[in-house]
């Protein structure tokens, strides 16, 4: 199944033949700092003959920026144009659709908390199993949809609740039938799937890129904290590079509780650009959120993350290690 790329996403050229793909998050006087999703690279200049930007702009080492012109990676997939208002969609013509989900592909206009959550509430889900509950949103039409791995750890019994704006009331529907796509303890992240029999297309939210996020930007969350669907709250971009347990994280002022686990953090424009997974205990305003380049990644290499039924914590199946035979009385040993 053919997929987008990264909405964002540098080469690095090494003076070996060698390259590395990621982001340049950081650029210091004699090294970049390079953020290839599962970890940080820091990558000294000297190292570096030229960056090539998904864009189709060739920079060298010091950013200086040569001709431009296409690069493989927008010719790896095609992609179709969805048509605003068409079942399942957005509506925001400034969106690009995989095989498997939406991402943005332009500026689209900035709105109001209110009009976006109009709009994509009803992509928002409250995932529940029978240890607890967290949130959730669908990134294709067909059912598919992320939230985090902590969420369903342990548990294969899944459900989940959307939200349906009816002429005059919300309508809540209930799917029993999930099953569980991929996932990624340490990155945590899941992909689950909607298979009930007569499940009508969902919509569906695009993922965004937190390239052009600023610290300060404001930014909103939809959720269940504590339960309590549907729950919307707003703040703004703290930090893009909270360092934490190894990883970056995006810092927002935006109340994340428990029961947000899983939702999406959204921009002024309507597009994901985190997965909400987790706050600090003692203080009020600490959110953190996955960025969703992170989020691409995992679904790049879905393949990788595949959920087992013979091995559910892992996609590796580790043998017993060698022991060494015991020696028996009066017997020599081997």
């Amino acid at each position: 199944m053919a997929l987008c790329v990264m909405a964002e996403a540098d080469t690095l050229h090494l003076k070996d033949s060698a390259a590395i793909s990621g982001r340049v998050i950081a650029e210091k006087e004699d090294l970049f700092v390079v953020d290839v999703g599962y970890t940080v690279l820091v990558i000294p200049k000297k190292e570096v003959l030229k960056i090539t930007h998904s864009e189709g702009a060739l920079g060298n080492a010091d950013g200086a920026v040569a001709s431009k012109q296409p690069t493989p990676q927008q010719h790896d997939s095609p992609v179709a144009q969805p048509v605003a208002g068409q079942s399942g969609m957005t509506g925001n013509p400034a969106a690009e659709q995989s095989a498997l989900y939406l991402t943005a592909s332009g500026v689209a206009p900035e709105r109001s908390v209110r009009e976006l959550v109009q709009k994509l509430g009803e992509a928002v889900v409250q995932v529940r199993t029978p240890s607890g509950l967290g949130s959730g949103f669908f990134v294709n039409e067909d059912g598919y949809l992320i939230t985090n791995f902590h969420v369903i750890e342990g548990e294969t019994q899944i459900s989940v609740e959307v939200f349906l704006q009816t002429a005059r009331q919300l309508e809540r529907r209930i799917y029993r039938q999930v099953r569980i796509v991929a996932m990624n303890k340490f990155s945590d992240l899941a992909l689950l799937k909607v298979e009930d029999a007569g499940a009508p297309k969902f919509t569906c939210v695009p993922l965004g890129q937190t390239g052009t996020l600023s610290v300060g930007e404001r930014v909103f969350a939809i959720g269940s904290p504590m339960g309590l669907e549907r729950t919307v709250t707003e703040g703004i971009v703290s930090s893009k590079t909270r360092q934490m347990q190894g990883d970056l994280y995006l810092q927002t002022t935006a109340q994340i509780n428990p029961g947000n686990s899983g939702g999406p953090l959204f921009n002024m424009r309507g597009e994901v650009v985190g997965v909400t997974n987790m706050k600090m205990t003692y203080g009020e305003g600490l959110g953190f959120a996955i960025p969703v380049e992170r989020v691409l990644f995992f679904l790049n290499n879905r393949d990788a993350f595949a959920y087992d039924n013979e091995n559910p914590n892992s996609g590796y199946r580790y043998l017993e290690p060698p022991r060494r035979a015991q020696s028996r009385p009066n017997q020599p040993n081997p």
